[in-house]
């Protein structure tokens, strides 16, 4: 189930290359830190990943890959819901039954460090809880490859690393998670580095 890129470049319009010649190969139980300076094209490659824009030149081939993930840098949820439902939910969408689902979700919790805030609202959590629970929804829809987009951008140092802490745990899964970051804390969670201006690395 990887994702190859060969040749890979992108441009709106007449207007200069975002990138060009990118090349690389994504696996399952892997997470890449897409990194590049502002206007590098970081998140028009998570868009030629998910499928929702075609690339002006090379190819990307995704073997298998049916569902795709978004964790968006600002965490959006129910107010008023639980956050372990937000957890929950996905689980149940997938046909799981509901006790196995709450189990599960119970789980995901525990793997993010969220138990204390289990039973609040959305709306009670911090902005480093809401991204941990966005980042364990996104892990519970079981999707074939994860995007990430800038998951600390607005968060202190502190509230940062947790959920670097939590980024560095996705490679447990099957998903190909991929992280845009501007962040060399996040970056350096993540298992591979892909930068724009250099390619694929380690």
């Amino acid at each position: 189930m990887p994702v190859i890129a060969d040749g890979l470049g992108h441009r709106f319009g007449r207007s200069p290359w975002l990138f060009r010649g990118l090349a690389f190969q994504l696996d399952p139980g892997r997470v890449y830190a897409l990194t590049g300076p502002s206007g590098s094209g970081k998140s028009t490659l998570l868009a030629l990943l998910a499928g929702w824009t075609a690339p002006s030149e090379g190819t990307l081939e995704r073997r298998d890959v049916e569902r795709v993930g978004w964790v968006f840098q600002n965490p959006h949820g129910s107010p008023r819901r639980a956050a372990i439902d937000h957890v929950r939910l996905p689980f149940l969408a997938r046909g799981i039954p509901p006790g196995e689902a709450v189990q599960r979700a119970a789980e995901l919790i525990r793997r993010f460090g969220l138990e204390s805030v289990a039973a609040s609202d959305f709306r009670q959590l911090s902005g480093g809880e809401a991204q941990r629970l966005m980042l364990a929804r996104g892990v519970a829809a079981s999707p074939d490859l994860l995007l990430v987009d800038e998951p600390t951008a607005q968060l202190d140092p502190a509230t940062a690393e947790n959920v670097n802490d939590a980024i560095s745990s996705l490679a447990a899964g099957h998903s190909i998670v991929v992280v845009a970051t501007h962040d060399p804390r996040t970056r350096d969670a993540c298992s591979d580095h892909i930068d724009l201006g250099r390619g694929l690395g380690r």
